[in-house]
């Protein structure tokens, strides 16, 4: 089985956990936390990894670290991660679980490019019509490019929206080149 197949088996269960306790995004949170930890501190992640560590061992120093931070269940969860040996998929874990909440709470996630920084009130405007056209919330994550020249780009998933001037006028050029 491939690892980002474990991956979201591991976070479907982790969801149906923290739907139990109401707390998507805190369990969310703190396995993103844990995955940070491991992506930056080395020791940390050599210690995950190597084999001359035993499971009990990594679950006590886990257990220890995690104790008044994150629910019981939580813990155990990640007992049973590191009991199975797929401590080093936490990461992958975390990216497959944000990805679940979302899916349940009808979110998603866009990548706009605009010519010029956009205020906060263009970026809630890009907000609203984004969600109204996807008929789910949408979070856009907004970059400046200014080779765009105006306008805006959008990237959902491998859906590209180009209202770009710049697109508009390679268009326009290839159309009267084209006669």
């Amino acid at each position: 089985m491939r690892a980002s197949t474990i991956a979201a088996n591991y976070a479907e269960a982790l969801l149906v956990l923290a739907g139990r306790e109401k707390d998507l995004r805190g369990w969310g949170s703190t396995l993103q936390g844990i995955a940070d930890a491991m992506q930056g501190d080395s020791k940390l992640r050599a210690f995950l990894e190597t084999p001359r560590v035993d499971t009990a061992r990594k679950n006590a120093i886990l257990s220890k670290a995690l104790a008044g931070k994150a629910p019981a269940k939580f813990v155990r969860f990640i007992e049973s991660v590191v009991r199975h040996r797929r401590q080093m998929l936490i990461p992958g874990i975390a990216i497959a679980y944000v990805d679940l909440v979302d899916k349940a709470e009808n979110r998603m996630h866009a990548h706009v490019t605009v010519a010029r920084d956009a205020d906060e009130n263009t970026r809630k405007l890009i907000a609203e019509r984004l969600s109204r056209i996807f008929e789910k919330t949408v979070t856009p994550h907004v970059t400046v490019d200014e080779r765009i020249l105006g306008g805006i780009v959008v990237r959902v998933g491998d859906t590209v929206m180009d209202g770009s001037a710049r697109h508009k006028l390679a268009v326009l050029r290839r159309g009267m080149l084209a006669r």
